[in-house]
């Protein structure tokens, strides 16, 4: 049985980067649906007893499991999305091995953000956008819909829900504007380096 994880943070604790409005939207009623959904479609099958990442694993690409891995993997996106999040009274930097790594693959800091902004500004209709580590080097990807770095063989580090209900409320269609704001101002850098 899955089951909404707790935020590890108050639900004002984003503003003004993310309205307590968009994150109760967001998390209560999309987290909450995944979660919910998940549970209906894996109930009384062999898929009822294995772990997320075994669940989106055994029914990526496979036509007749498209609901379970879709509900599976945006669970799993979600989690992966909160903890990636903290508020900005207890904004955090880069450490200096991750600092280090940043800048051999992307050049810099600034490097990496403009990076990521063209990929999420690039991607087109739903999905996300991912630092992950592929073997020792660090990429941006974009998946598209539910799909996540697990089924492409990646580590993920972090990751950004650019579907249109994580800023519409706040952002209307400015996807960038809502890039900007979480990458300058909301990423959990602790999370990310745990994450290596």
């Amino acid at each position: 049985m899955f089951t909404l994880m707790e935020l590890p943070y108050l639900k004002t604790s984003l503003e003004p980067y993310m309205s307590a409005k968009t994150l109760a939207f967001h998390y209560s009623k999309h987290h909450q649906a995944y979660a919910d959904n998940l549970n209906k479609l894996i109930a009384g099958t062999d898929l009822e007893k294995e772990s997320l990442e075994n669940i989106i694993l055994k029914t990526f690409g496979i036509a007749e499991q498209s609901g379970i891995f879709n509900n599976a993997a945006q669970y799993y996106n979600h989690n992966f999305f909160w903890k990636g999040l903290c508020p900005f009274t207890e904004k955090s930097e880069p450490s200096q091995d991750l600092l280090v790594l940043i800048t051999k693959n992307f050049g810099s800091l600034e490097l990496f953000y403009t990076e990521f902004k063209i990929a999420a500004a690039g991607l087109f209709g739903s999905g996300w956008v991912w630092l992950v580590k592929d073997g020792e080097i660090l990429k941006i990807i974009k998946t598209f819909n539910a799909d996540t770095p697990l089924t492409h063989n990646l580590n993920p580090l972090w990751g950004l829900d650019v579907w249109e209900h994580a800023y519409y409320l706040d952002y209307q269609n400015k996807r960038a504007d809502f890039t900007e704001a979480i990458l300058k101002n909301l990423i959990n850098w602790k999370f990310v380096s745990e994450n290596l």
